[in-house]
């Protein structure tokens, strides 16, 4: 074997390894690709992503906001789900509690999952919830009907955004699914 043979098979090598390594990195990103959109989609309000904190800030402006509630049910899943109430208007900074109202209408158990969006989704970086039925599984028994509280409020820095000085009404919107079985 020639020293230009050992050379060949050695950059062969290099390029294989350099291959698996990267195809190994592209799997790790489709694998954690969820968790990644749901992080950047929280920190950026992308896609009508709200935030979730543990209290409001304490400050209330006197610009009001109109708040609406919009509700949907996947077709698989035999649930009745509407909002209590279908608008509230609050001002900016105030501390908000609503509730969402679900009712099994199957003769079985049935666990659902709920996603949300806000819109205006240029909003929705603002809006802060506090409490949330959102991606817990909720179970519910035939005929069952419960109450599901959403504890919210909107940022007062909405304030000083001038791309939302137009917007005086928001929708925070929940599709309920039925969970994934295990």
């Amino acid at each position: 074997m020639n020293a230009q043979t050992v050379t060949h098979k050695v950059n062969h090598t290099k390029t294989l390894i350099g291959v698996f390594g990267l195809l190994a990195i592209m799997v790790s990103l489709v694998v954690a690709s969820e968790s990644l959109y749901r992080i950047f989609c929280q920190v950026t309000g992308y896609g009508g992503t709200t935030q979730k904190v543990e209290n409001s800030s304490g400050i209330i402006l006197d610009r009001e906001m109109n708040v609406r509630f919009n509700s949907d049910v996947n077709n698989q899943l035999p649930w009745y789900f509407k909002p209590v109430q279908h608008s509230v208007k609050i001002s900016i900074g105030e501390e908000a509690l609503i509730f969402y109202k679900a009712v099994n209408n199957s003769d079985e158990i049935i666990t659902g999952t709920a996603t949300f969006n806000v819109t205006p989704f240029k909003a929705a970086q603002y809006f802060n919830k506090i409490d949330c039925f959102c991606f817990t599984e909720q179970t519910l028994a035939p005929g069952q009907e419960v109450d599901m509280p959403v504890s919210f409020y909107i940022d007062p820095e909405l304030a000083t955004d001038i791309r939302l000085d137009e917007v005086k009404e928001i929708t925070l919107s929940y599709t309920f699914f039925k969970a994934e079985e295990d």
